[in-house]
């Protein structure tokens, strides 16, 4: 994960899902770059690389900011991935 980003935001899939209104979240990788998205409804976002290498076990969406841009965007990541990480789920 990259170190110049701030996760301001972390939901769980389906409260995710149900905060956006979509039915789905769907998985994409852009045959020309290569690189592995996500998409909701009309938006996409970024994934980690664990979404890519198969590794992911617990997902979840952040909203995060790039601290060098400013920009926010949401990303689909395992929980715990750049941030704290996880103690204990309840």
């Amino acid at each position: 994960m990259e170190s110049n980003l701030k996760f301001i935001e972390t939901w769980e899939v389906a409260q995710f899902k149900a905060q956006q209104g979509v039915e789905k979240l769907e998985v994409k990788q852009n045959p020309h770059t290569g690189k592995v998205f996500f998409v909701y409804g009309f938006e996409t976002g970024p994934c980690s690389r664990k979404v890519e290498t198969g590794q992911l076990t617990d997902p979840v969406v952040s909203q995060v900011c790039n601290a060098e841009t400013g920009e926010l965007f949401m990303m689909l990541h395992q929980r715990g991935e750049g941030g704290a990480p996880t103690l204990a789920v309840f």
